[in-house]
């Protein structure tokens, strides 16, 4: 044998030894990083609302004029933006009177919240009730719901003001669990600065 074919021999090697099957361990599924900025809040106490409260810096309040694409029912209805995080809380407020009886506008808030029991895994309850006489209930529903915080409150006599936090963005539980777990600290901060008003 020649020379010439031991250096074919030797170029062909790293070739033979490319083609050899090689084992291929699959990552796991990851989620993007998301940096959660540092908790401050503001007062939103606009003239003519029957509620003040505190709400984070890194969200913006919009007056909410369409429910479902039919007009608002009152104009103190609001969404707190969180433009940063593709979330909202969805405010809807309701006097309690004669067309809104207490017991109407919780089993409404009950009715709303218990919808979700298709994609939860669980739904927990905890008291509310404030020095601010706000008393009702946070929702936190498990799985992967369309808004996994949710709460109502009322002075049981003239005021009752339901939240719901939903995300622009598929409801997977694990990619949204940071983001779920840092809100829910500003909604319960909210409910806990909640003031009502005269109307």
């Amino acid at each position: 044998m020649n020379k010439a074919f031991y250096i074919v021999i030797i170029a062909l090697l790293p070739v033979f030894a490319a083609c050899q099957q090689q084992t291929f361990t699959p990552k796991p599924r990851g989620y993007f990083r998301i940096d959660l900025p540092e908790k401050q809040y503001r007062l939103f106490d606009e003239p003519g609302y029957p509620y003040s409260f505190e709400y984070p810096v890194y969200a913006n309040i919009v007056k909410d004029t369409l429910f479902f694409d039919e007009k608002a029912e009152n104009p103190w209805w609001i969404n707190v933006d969180f433009p940063e995080m593709n979330g909202k809380i969805y405010m809807s407020y309701k006097a309690v009177g004669a067309n809104n009886s207490l017991d109407k506008l919780i089993g409404d808030a009950f009715k709303l919240t218990y919808k979700h029991t298709a994609k939860a895994e669980s739904i927990e309850e905890s008291s509310i009730n404030t020095t601010n006489h706000a008393h009702g209930l946070f929702y936190e529903i498990g799985g992967n719901a369309a808004s996994a915080k949710q709460f109502f409150v009322t002075d049981s006599a003239r005021h009752f003001l339901r939240g719901a936090l939903y995300f622009y963005a598929p409801p997977n539980a694990d990619s949204l669990a940071p983001m779920h777990k840092f809100l829910e600290e500003d909604m319960w901060h909210m409910v806990e600065t909640l003031k009502w008003k005269a109307n």
